[in-house]
């Protein structure tokens, strides 16, 4: 039986989806063979030797150490595309807000009382001070159209805004999906010169962190305004408070509050509420349960993270492998089923950066020779199935 660690509080249906009869699901376990999360922390966990996969409901996995599950042979999973619809509801929300003012205004209408005016009569008089512009045949750049971005423009379009997209790892399917009327530049600063609205969608690695900063706000339309639910690293806090502070910036709504951006005029942070509705975690947890038990099961990779994504058609037994450097693993791989006297029938061999991963079916069991593919050239895990 299978052994599965939940952290968070993870969807029901979702779980339900496990086979009683196979897992055995608990938030105690120490010798787990997998791991469902939602947004807690694991960069400090040390992992038991039994880990397997880890499988986040959620699309980013910054709160996963990959890298070290690689170098561990454990398999992260994600579930992109799962949440998009969710935060792209509360992106329209956030570009309405960021030009009605209506955070402010309602803000302001608590305060009031009846005194010498009553309460409609204050109203009337007050509201003046919260008008603000239409989107409507405004010019948004969108940055970053992968499922999120992708259904941000194709909405924005919808309601009459001019759309300009910058996302030079678009796939064609992403690309297939989008809206005709959305112009794709081949740079961001053709977008940011001429954008009232921007909207980030990018992950936040090497390249992107802090990329959004005092010398790209320079370059930015005056009174632009931003919306970023995609990651709260990808802004420099400080420089993004100076912008709006001076105007540059003239409204900035994210959904990664820190201590820098709270009590800040034209500064609205939002709790991290951009996957939080029920269809979403369902749906994010569907799919992630989902993954790690064909992962575990048969050994295929669908939507990982961090391996090479393989399927191959279960036909019996096999044998599958992953390697750091190794690119010739298939080879080695079955040079020692064959010395074992094991025949080798359907295989598969994909890499993904240093990381080669190989499934080989075979016509019976390989468990006897799954130590030695382990002490093969690079190899992080062997797994007879």
């Amino acid at each position: 039986m299978y052994k599965i660690q939940t952290y968070n509080k993870i969807s029901d249906k979702g779980l339900s989806l496990f086979d009683k009869a196979k897992y055995d699901i608990n938030e105690n376990h120490k010798d787990a063979d997998g791991i469902i999360l939602r947004s807690y922390n694991l960069l400090e966990t040390e992992f038991p030797s039994t880990i397997k996969a880890i499988g986040r409901a959620g699309a980013g996995t910054n709160n996963v150490p990959s890298d070290r599950c690689t170098d561990q042979g454990i398999v992260v999973f994600n579930a992109p595309g799962a949440n998009a619809n969710a935060v792209k509801e509360l992106v329209l929300a956030a570009l309405f807000m960021s030009s009605r003012r209506v955070y402010e205004s309602i803000t302001w209408a608590q305060t009031l009382k009846d005194g010498e005016t009553d309460v409609p009569a204050q109203v009337e008089k007050g509201k003046s001070n919260f008008e603000g512009p239409e989107i409507m045949e405004k010019t948004i750049g969108v940055i970053g159209l992968g499922a999120i971005g992708g259904l941000v423009a194709n909405a924005c379009d919808a309601l009459g805004m001019k759309v300009l997209g910058y996302d030079p790892f678009i796939s064609p399917e992403a690309k297939a999906n989008l809206s005709s009327n959305v112009v794709i530049k081949e740079t961001m600063e053709e977008i940011f010169a001429v954008a009232d609205y921007l909207s980030l969608h990018l992950p936040v690695n090497s390249d992107t962190k802090g990329m959004f900063n005092a010398a790209l706000f320079e370059k930015c339309k005056e009174g632009i305004r931003i919306v970023n639910f995609a990651r709260g690293g990808l802004i420099k806090d400080a420089d993004m408070v100076a912008a709006v502070k001076s105007g540059k910036v003239a409204k900035y709504i994210t959904d990664f509050p820190t201590e820098a951006l709270l009590n800040v005029d034209n500064i609205i942070p939002i709790p991290h509420l951009g996957a939080s509705s029920p269809e979403s975690e369902e749906n994010c947890a569907k799919m992630v349960v989902n993954q790690v038990s064909i992962y575990l099961e048969t050994g295929n990779v669908i939507n990982s993270v961090n391996f090479p994504n393989v399927t191959l058609p279960v036909n019996g037994k096999r044998i599958t492998a992953c390697a750091k450097g190794n690119s010739e693993l298939l080879t080695d791989v079955t040079a020692e089923l064959k010395s074992a006297g094991i025949s080798s029938t359907d295989m598969i061999s994909k890499t993904r950066g240093d990381v080669t991963y190989v499934i080989v079916n075979t016509d019976k069991d390989a468990k006897s020779v799954e130590e030695k593919v382990k002490k093969l050239n690079g190899v992080v895990l062997a797994r007879a199935i």
